[in-house]
C-alpha cells in the first residue's frame, strides 16, 4: 500500500509479484463512439475511405457500419490496461504479436480479458519482472475482435 500525506492512494499499477502465471482479469468497458473515430482518423491520418467516406461504405465495401480501424481498438484497449494495472508500476512495453479476429463498429464497447502466461524476474534488473499476458478484446456481443500477446517490464516491489 502506497501512502501520500497519509492518504492510501487508488489507482496504482499492480506488482511483478502480483502478476502470477494463470492469474486472470478483465477490464471495464468502453464504447468507442463515433467521435473517438473521426478523432482517431484525424490526428494519426489514417483517411482511408473504409474509415472515413461513408458513402464508399453504402455503394463499394461489403462492410455497410462505420469500422473501426484495428489500431484505434488496440490504442482504446490498452488504454483500459494502462488505466487500471500500469500506473507507476509499467516500465517498458517490449514485444507483441496482434490478431484481428472480427470488425469492430462505431457504437461497439469493448473490454479487454487478460491472462498471464509468462513472469519471470528479469536477470539484468533484479528490481523489475518480465510479464507476457494474453490479451482477448471483446465487443459486447462477446464476439472477439482482437487478441495480443504483449511481453512488459513491470516493477517488482522493493
Amino acid at each position: 500500500m502506497t501512502e501520500i500525506d497519509g492518504y492510501e492512494v487508488l489507482g496504482l499499477g499492480i506488482y511483478f509479484e502480483d502478476l502470477p502465471v494463470g492469474r486472470k482479469f478483465r477490464t471495464i468497458g468502453r464504447t468507442l463512439t463515433e467521435a473517438d473515430l473521426v478523432n482517431f482518423i484525424g490526428c494519426t491520418g489514417m483517411t482511408e475511405v473504409l474509415f472515413s467516406n461513408t458513402e464508399f461504405l453504402r455503394a463499394e465495401s461489403d462492410i455497410k457500419q462505420r469500422v473501426v480501424p484495428a489500431a484505434m481498438v488496440y490504442a482504446f484497449a490498452e488504454g483500459l490496461l494502462v488505466h487500471a494495472t500500469m500506473q507507476h508500476t509499467g516500465f517498458a512495453f517490449l514485444h507483441m504479436e496482434m490478431n484481428v479476429t472480427a470488425p469492430t463498429f462505431a457504437g461497439d464497447t469493448i473490454h479487454v480479458e487478460c491472462e498471464v502466461v509468462e513472469s519471470r524476474r528479469s536477470e539484468s534488473r533484479p528490481n523489475r519482472g518480465l510479464v507476457r499476458t494474453f490479451n482477448r478484446v471483446r465487443k459486447q456481443n462477446g464476439t472477439v475482435v482482437l487478441t495480443y500477446n504483449p511481453l512488459r517490464m513491470v516493477k517488482a516491489r522493493a
